[in-house]
């Protein structure tokens, strides 16, 4: 009986030892998820404000309107010679780490 509570105490012990790895690696996928969505975001955001452009419009206002309300802060963009960069902040919980992977996105505007 006492080698069966030993064995359940050290599977206890085992548990209490792999949270802290299952958290840092839920961490770390939910980053790159998050990384790869702030991409497809820019991307098409910038897509859109190229079109904005191309129609005569406000290409900023474009790119906010092609960006969802969360990212719409996180968002900068420039407008330069027909080419729309936008630079996306993904969601991280840590700033450092959100401003160190930033994504950047273009779209030109031919003959602009």
């Amino acid at each position: 009986m006492s080698k069966l509570r030993g064995q359940r105490g050290q599977a206890s012990v085992e548990l209490l030892g792999a949270i802290p790895a299952l958290l840092l690696l839920s961490l770390v996928i939910f980053q790159v998820l998050a990384v790869g969505y702030a991409g497809v975001l820019a991307g098409s955001a910038a897509e859109a404000g190229a079109l904005a452009l191309a129609a005569g419009s406000d290409p900023e206002a474009g790119v906010r309107e092609a960006l969802p309300g969360w990212s719409r802060v996180r968002a900068r963009v420039s407008v330069r010679r027909g080419t729309v960069r936008v630079r996306v902040r993904p969601l991280s919980p840590l700033a450092v780490v959100a401003r160190k992977l930033e994504i950047t996105a273009e779209a030109s505007v031919e003959g602009s």
